[in-house]
Protein backbone atom coordinates (compact mmCIF):
# COMPACT_ATOMS: atom_id res chain seq x y z
CA UNK A 1 0.00 0.00 0.00
CA UNK A 2 1.34 3.41 -0.94
CA UNK A 3 2.01 5.97 1.80
CA UNK A 4 0.03 9.24 1.78
CA UNK A 5 2.54 11.15 3.93
CA UNK A 6 4.18 13.08 1.05
CA UNK A 7 0.73 14.05 -0.29
CA UNK A 8 -0.40 15.22 3.14
CA UNK A 9 2.70 17.39 3.57
CA UNK A 10 2.15 18.91 0.13
CA UNK A 11 -1.43 19.78 1.11
CA UNK A 12 -0.24 21.39 4.35
CA UNK A 13 2.34 23.45 2.45
CA UNK A 14 -0.28 24.49 -0.11
CA UNK A 15 -2.65 25.68 2.63
CA UNK A 16 0.13 27.64 4.35
CA UNK A 17 1.11 29.22 1.02
CA UNK A 18 -2.50 30.24 0.35
CA UNK A 19 -2.78 31.79 3.81
CA UNK A 20 0.54 33.66 3.61
CA UNK A 21 0.37 34.91 0.02
CA UNK A 22 -2.07 37.82 0.63
CA UNK A 23 -0.07 38.94 3.66
CA UNK A 24 3.17 39.00 1.66
CA UNK A 25 1.87 40.44 -1.61
CA UNK A 26 -0.43 43.19 -0.32
CA UNK A 27 1.69 45.48 1.85
CA UNK A 28 0.11 47.94 4.31
CA UNK A 29 -3.40 46.66 3.63
CA UNK A 30 -6.18 46.71 6.17
CA UNK A 31 -7.71 43.27 6.55
CA UNK A 32 -10.99 44.20 8.20
CA UNK A 33 -13.78 41.92 9.22
CA UNK A 34 -17.27 41.54 7.83
CA UNK A 35 -18.76 43.40 10.80
CA UNK A 36 -16.89 46.60 9.93
CA UNK A 37 -17.91 46.39 6.28
CA UNK A 38 -21.55 45.77 7.18
CA UNK A 39 -21.53 48.73 9.56
CA UNK A 40 -20.04 50.97 6.85
CA UNK A 41 -22.59 49.78 4.27
CA UNK A 42 -25.53 50.38 6.63
CA UNK A 43 -24.24 53.83 7.53
CA UNK A 44 -23.85 54.66 3.84
CA UNK A 45 -27.39 53.51 2.99
CA UNK A 46 -29.11 55.01 6.02
CA UNK A 47 -26.93 57.43 8.03
CA UNK A 48 -29.50 57.95 10.82
CA UNK A 49 -29.72 54.23 11.66
CA UNK A 50 -29.18 53.35 15.32
CA UNK A 51 -28.39 49.76 16.39
CA UNK A 52 -31.02 48.01 18.47
CA UNK A 53 -28.53 46.49 20.90
CA UNK A 54 -25.14 47.36 22.32
CA UNK A 55 -22.44 44.69 22.75
CA UNK A 56 -22.18 43.11 26.19
CA UNK A 57 -18.37 43.11 26.00
CA UNK A 58 -16.17 45.29 23.82
CA UNK A 59 -12.56 44.06 23.57
CA UNK A 60 -10.04 46.84 24.28
CA UNK A 61 -8.13 46.28 21.02
CA UNK A 62 -8.32 44.53 17.66
CA UNK A 63 -5.60 42.09 18.70
CA UNK A 64 -7.63 40.86 21.67
CA UNK A 65 -10.70 40.61 19.46
CA UNK A 66 -8.72 38.48 16.99
CA UNK A 67 -7.39 36.34 19.84
CA UNK A 68 -10.90 35.70 21.13
CA UNK A 69 -12.16 34.86 17.66
CA UNK A 70 -9.25 32.46 17.02
CA UNK A 71 -9.75 30.83 20.43
CA UNK A 72 -13.44 30.34 19.69
CA UNK A 73 -12.62 28.80 16.30
CA UNK A 74 -9.99 26.49 17.84
CA UNK A 75 -12.37 25.38 20.59
CA UNK A 76 -15.11 24.66 18.06
CA UNK A 77 -12.72 22.74 15.78
CA UNK A 78 -11.42 20.73 18.73
CA UNK A 79 -14.92 19.87 19.89
CA UNK A 80 -15.99 18.91 16.38
CA UNK A 81 -12.87 16.75 15.93
CA UNK A 82 -13.52 15.04 19.28
CA UNK A 83 -17.13 14.22 18.36
CA UNK A 84 -16.14 12.88 14.93
CA UNK A 85 -13.37 10.78 16.49
CA UNK A 86 -15.73 9.48 19.16
CA UNK A 87 -18.31 8.32 16.62
CA UNK A 88 -15.61 6.87 14.35
CA UNK A 89 -14.15 4.92 17.29
CA UNK A 90 -17.56 3.63 18.31
CA UNK A 91 -18.29 2.58 14.73
CA UNK A 92 -14.98 0.71 14.43
CA UNK A 93 -15.47 -0.90 17.84
CA UNK A 94 -18.96 -2.11 16.89
CA UNK A 95 -17.80 -3.48 13.55
CA UNK A 96 -14.91 -5.35 15.23
CA UNK A 97 -17.16 -6.82 17.91
CA UNK A 98 -19.69 -7.99 15.29
CA UNK A 99 -16.97 -9.66 13.21
CA UNK A 100 -15.61 -11.53 16.27
CA UNK A 101 -18.95 -13.18 17.12
CA UNK A 102 -18.89 -16.79 16.00
CA UNK A 103 -21.66 -18.04 13.71
CA UNK A 104 -22.50 -20.82 16.22
CA UNK A 105 -24.00 -18.62 18.90
CA UNK A 106 -26.92 -20.96 19.44
CA UNK A 107 -26.64 -24.30 21.21
CA UNK A 108 -26.14 -27.46 19.19
CA UNK A 109 -29.48 -28.91 20.30
CA UNK A 110 -32.47 -27.02 18.90
CA UNK A 111 -35.36 -26.42 21.30
CA UNK A 112 -38.14 -29.01 21.32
Amino acid sequence: MKSNKPNNWLLVLAVLALAATPLLLVRNAEFGGADDRAKAAITEIQPQYQPWFQPLFEPPSGEISSLLFASQAALGAGLLGYVIGLYKGRSESNSQSHSQISPQTHSQNPPK
